[in-house]
C-alpha cells in the first residue's frame, strides 16, 4: 500500500498564493483557473494545494500544517533568504511572517512560516528522541525562557510572553550576557508583534551594547535581533499597516 496525503488549502488568489510560495524555492505543478482556480505547489517532498475562495478572511484562519525535515537550518535560510529577496526585509510580523528558529522544550528544532492566508507551516527537525515536553525548569531564568518560548509557539501570546520576560529583565536577577542578550530578543518580538515600536527600538539598542565576549550559541538570537531591526520603523516613519495575528 502507498498511501499519501496532500491538504488542500483555501486562499483569496492562487496568484498572489504563487507568488509568495515561488519565493520560497517551490515548482508549480498544477494551474487552474477554470471551472474553479487551483493551486499546487511542490518543494522536494512537500507538496500543497490549493483551491480559491475569495471570502476566505485571513485574520481568522487556523489553517495549519506540520512538516517535518531533517535539514531545518538549511530550509529556513532558505526561506528566509527568499523572502528577503521578494519583499526587502524578512518579515517578522502580520501577514506573511517569518517566524525565529529555535529548539524547542519537546525535542524539536522548529520555525513557523505564516502565508498571506493565514495558513502556519510548522516547519521541525527532530533533536531528540523524546518528544515530550520537558519538565518546567526550577531556576528562575530558564523557567521565563521556557514559559515565553511555549506561549509564543504553542499559543501565539504575545502579551503574556512579554509580562514574563519583563518581570525577569525587571527582576535584579544575575543574567549572564547571553541570557541578558536572549531576554531581549524574545522580548523585542514580543513587542513588534504588539507594535510597541518606541519599546522596540529601546530594547534593541540595548541588546546590541551587550558586550559579548563570546557569541558562540547565540546565532539563532542574533539573527533573530537582525530581521527584527529590519521590521521596524524608524522614528519618522510611518508604522506598518497593522496585520498581525
Amino acid at each position: 500500500m502507498g498511501e499519501k496525503a496532500i491538504p488542500i488549502f483555501p486562499c483569496r488568489s492562487i496568484e498572489l498564493t504563487w507568488d509568495f510560495y515561488r519565493a520560497l524555492g517551490f515548482e508549480r505543478s498544477t494551474w487552474q483557473t477554470r471551472p474553479n482556480p487551483y493551486l499546487a505547489v511542490r518543494r522536494g517532498d512537500v507538496e500543497l494545494q490549493f483551491f480559491g475562495w475569495k471570502k476566505h478572511d485571513p485574520a481568522v484562519s487556523m489553517n495549519m500544517c506540520y512538516i517535518t525535515t531533517t535539514e531545518v537550518d538549511a530550509l529556513y535560510e532558505a526561506f528566509r533568504g527568499g523572502l528577503r529577496q521578494a519583499l526587502g526585509r524578512v518579515p517578522a510580523r502580520g501577514l506573511p511572517r517569518l517566524g525565529a528558529l529555535r529548539d524547542m522544550s519537546y525535542g524539536v528544532r522548529q520555525f513557523l512560516l505564516t502565508d498571506p492566508d493565514g495558513l502556519q507551516l510548522r516547519i521541525g527537525q527532530a533533536i531528540s528522541d523524546d518528544p515530550r515536553h520537558a519538565p518546567i525548569p526550577e531556576d528562575e531564568t530558564a523557567r521565563a525562557f521556557h514559559m515565553a518560548a511555549l506561549l509564543v509557539e504553542s499559543k501565539g501570546d504575545h502579551r503574556a510572553a512579554a509580562r514574563i520576560l519583563d518581570r525577569l529583565l525587571r527582576s535584579g536577577e544575575a543574567l549572564t550576557p547571553s541570557e541578558r542578550l536572549r531576554a531581549l530578543v524574545l522580548r523585542t518580538d514580543a513587542a513588534v508583534h504588539m507594535e510597541e515600536w518606541l519599546r522596540a527600538r529601546t530594547l534593541m539598542a540595548e541588546a546590541r551594547a551587550i558586550d559579548l565576549s563570546d557569541s558562540s550559541g547565540l546565532a539563532d538570537d542574533l539573527r533573530r535581533l537582525a530581521d527584527l531591526e529590519a521590521a521596524v520603523p524608524a522614528d519618522d516613519a510611518d508604522p506598518p499597516t497593522r496585520g498581525a495575528r
